[in-house]
């Protein structure tokens, strides 16, 4: 990364807006804890690049651990 190259960050509705995600999903990443993200007061700012580097790197064969996003224990 330029050490003097700002990242862009955008709220959760902007990012939605780019069509990388739903605005939902990225709701239950970023309450998950799994979203390159910071909060000022309650409003969450995500990284956008660190993002797209976290989803191209997903090659869909990793498994969620624990409940899934609903909470639920795995299989059910």
């Amino acid at each position: 990364m330029i050490p003097n190259k700002k990242p862009t960050m955008l709220t959760i509705r902007e990012t939605a807006k780019t069509g990388i995600l739903p605005e939902h999903a990225l709701r239950l990443l970023l309450k998950a804890g799994k979203l390159p993200a910071i909060f000022v007061g309650k409003k969450a700012y995500i990284n956008y690049e660190k993002l797209c580097e976290q989803l191209s790197q997903l090659d869909g064969s990793e498994k969620p651990e624990g409940d899934d996003v609903y909470g639920y224990p795995n299989g059910m």
